[in-house]
């Protein structure tokens, strides 16, 4: 099927509307469904999507508001846009943000964006890691240059019998920046195999995607140290409102939490302790534009809780949130308009910080929510009555 070479008088709206019946009439499949309106896909066809033909709609649910106090001591109603088609999830969060709202405080750490560059040794590879240490301001620079929106902030060097991983950590302002820190190693790789490949010291670029980053897939190191934002967030529950609106007790929701949180999570050689932090990680990457494969991050988190004289103390931390607010899926028309109900713009934190301690506190909101479900015995009821 011929999907690219069509005429360049044609619309983004018309080029998928010819690639969709072309489909059709080759394969005789019906694609009625998958039509597009002009005003709603925005630059998707153009700069998102490769022969595109169609969308698909996501279901967008309702969950807040949810009060809580960021990291920089400011308190924010957060309206969370949830995509998702998975009936009980929305009315879960929700719940779950009735719960904690008022009583939750996140904060986040600062990692950076990664790529790992690796390099085949055959000898010498302590005069390689010697060069790259003496020369580090010049390859910096070199991978710095690619864009304006682009600083290193940290590096990291490992080796193996026969290669040697160079992992650079950038801050990449409003944007993700995968694909940012992507263009900077290649410059930084091939730099160092130009100038430094040499005198002596036999190696050679072999990717500038090593996989010690683990870009979208899961792994200890990301678990253990984070990428992009680390998010914290904690709510303390008295017993009155675990009882009024969670429909349970704090005793029966320690007794999960013990089973599930650390025998169950710790037989199962679990990276990541948590209940479902993926589906609400899930649907609010999917409403707002980002990412979604590194919901596999996302996965990584850990939820813990504590019984205190009046209730429980909840916490969640999530390693690797990897989120942006500007490039990739965040401009096309509905997705801009669900980070527009979710960001707060009085706010003095940085917008992709805001996001990010946004999506932990959802998190904790799913975590506490499902946490209790399970501690009263009515996940299979409620789904049973609401995904059907």
């Amino acid at each position: 099927m011929n999907l690219r070479n069509l005429p360049e008088s044609l619309s983004p709206h018309e080029r998928c509307a010819v690639r969709r019946m072309t489909i059709q009439d080759t394969l005789e499949v019906n694609l009625s469904n998958l039509g597009t309106e002009p005003h709603r896909i925005g630059d998707a066809e153009e700069k998102n999507c490769e022969q595109m033909f169609g969308s698909v709609p996501i279901p967008i649910g309702y969950a807040g508001p949810l009060t809580v106090e960021l990291s920089n001591n400011e308190i924010v109603d957060l309206h969370l846009p949830l995509g998702t088609t998975e009936g009980a999830l929305v009315a879960s969060v929700n719940r779950g943000c009735r719960a904690i709202s008022g009583h939750t405080k996140t904060h986040a750490i600062y990692h950076g964006i990664s790529r790992t560059i690796a390099f085949k040794i055959d000898k010498k590879p302590e005069q390689l890691i010697n060069s790259i240490t003496e020369k580090e301001d010049i390859w910096k620079a070199a991978g710095e240059a690619t864009s304006s929106h682009l600083k290193i902030i940290n590096t990291h060097i490992d080796r193996s019998d026969s290669h040697l991983f160079l992992t650079i950590n950038a801050d990449t302002d409003e944007a993700m920046g995968m694909n940012m820190i992507t263009i900077a190693a290649d410059a930084i790789g091939h730099w160092i195999a130009n100038n430094l490949c040499k005198d002596g010291t036999t190696c050679r670029l072999i990717t500038i995607a090593g996989n010690v980053d683990s870009d979208k897939k899961p792994s200890k190191r990301t678990h253990d140290l984070g990428r992009g934002y680390e998010v914290h967030a904690e709510a303390n529950l008295s017993t009155k409102v675990i009882q009024e609106t969670l429909k349970t007790t704090p005793e029966s929701m320690m007794h999960v939490a013990d089973a599930k949180l650390k025998d169950g999570s710790h037989i199962a050689s679990a990276l990541g302790s948590n209940l479902h932090a993926a589906n609400i990680i899930a649907a609010l990457y999917l409403a707002t534009g980002q990412d979604a494969a590194h919901v596999v991050e996302g996965s990584l988190a850990d939820t813990t809780v504590m019984q205190t004289k009046d209730g429980l103390q909840i916490s969640v931390r999530l390693p690797a949130i990897l989120v942006g607010v500007r490039g990739g899926g965040t401009s096309l028309p509905a997705q801009k308009q669900c980070l527009d109900l979710l960001l707060k713009p009085q706010t003095s934190l940085r917008p992709t910080q805001q996001l990010a301690e946004s999506i932990g506190a959802a998190v904790l909101a799913g975590e506490v929510s499902l946490l209790a479900a399970q501690a009263a015995h009515t996940l299979a009821s409620s789904h049973k009555k609401m995904a059907r």
